[in-house]
């Protein structure tokens, strides 16, 4: 395994420069260089604090199955989280999907149903009503989605979703990390 190549694939899929990868870890960007084209071996301590700013453990980096992209998903890799009290429930489709750029979710909504309000960010979301219909709060603006519909909005501002109906919703939600 060619250590330094591995290190920087993980900088660019984080979107960093070897300069900005160096001040994470308090490296020069010289040294960050020299790690990724082989001309330098770093301490333990420094690897280490260079994965935990990539976001990977030493067990991922070195596991020869942990660099091979899964494209297909089944019902056994859903995680579902209920809330009975609030009346909805989430299914996330792709398993560590938080710590990628979108995050793909479905969420049901039983009748008078709501997802939790969220403050506002940077992030983007995408809907599409499968089941039912669906109101959508952003900031002081309120919108009804019925089946068939979609919707998309920059999380500028606080916003929630809610089911107003008498009969159960269910809405495929796509959201981008709020953090890029």
């Amino acid at each position: 395994m060619d250590i330094g190549k591995k290190l920087k694939e993980l900088r660019l899929q984080k979107n960093l420069t070897q300069e900005e990868l160096g001040e994470r870890t308090d490296l020069t960007k010289g040294y960050i260089s020299q790690l990724e084209n082989g001309f330098s071996s770093p301490s333990m301590e420094t690897f280490f604090a260079i994965l935990e700013v990539l976001g990977t453990t030493p067990k991922d980096f070195f596991d020869p199955e942990s660099s091979e992209q899964q494209i297909v998903y089944t019902k056994n890799d859903v995680t579902i989280f209920t809330d009975e009290e609030k009346g909805f429930s989430t299914s996330w489709l792709i398993p560590n999907s938080n710590d990628k750029e979108m995050e793909p979710v479905m969420l049901t909504l039983e009748p008078e149903g709501e997802f939790k309000q969220f403050p506002p960010s940077l992030s983007e979301t995408f809907g599409y009503v499968m089941k039912g219909s669906i109101q959508v709060q952003l900031g002081e603006d309120t919108y009804i989605i019925k089946k068939g519909q979609s919707f998309y909005f920059e999380a500028s501002e606080f916003h929630q979703l809610r089911n107003v109906a008498s009969t159960q919703a269910r809405v495929l939600l796509v959201v981008t990390d709020s953090y890029l």
